[in-house]
């Protein structure tokens, strides 16, 4: 069973959020800090959350990009991937709905001529 622990992530504009993650097996290597509201021992994240989406982004532009390029283009294209928020290292793509790393849908309106 995975232990979890609280991190605390912050935004470009200095705005900070907590979010829970899994504990990783070396946290020492990782500053814990206590929140000046609460006094509760939070760890804070290497990276803005910004720069965590910054590292989604290319994924996601690529699945938009080769999907809009197929012969017959879709509709409505909707891409479900799952993402672990991490102290460390940012964003991790997780398994979505058994083993897939990604679920997509395309969705095709018949012509009603």
């Amino acid at each position: 069973m995975n232990r979890k622990q609280i991190t605390e992530f912050s935004l470009k504009d200095g705005t900070r959020f907590l979010a829970e993650v899994d504990e990783l097996e070396n946290s020492n290597a990782l500053v814990r800090v206590a929140r000046p509201d609460t006094g509760q021992m939070v760890v804070e994240a290497k990276k803005r959350f910004d720069e965590v989406l910054d590292q989604i982004q290319p994924v996601a532009s690529a699945i938009i990009i080769k999907l809009s390029q197929l012969n017959t283009p879709a509709d409505e294209v909707e891409v479900k991937f799952g993402i672990k928020l991490n102290a460390a290292v940012g964003a991790i793509f997780t398994s979505v709905g058994g083993e897939a790393n990604y679920e997509i849908t395309l969705k095709w309106k018949q012509n009603k001529a």
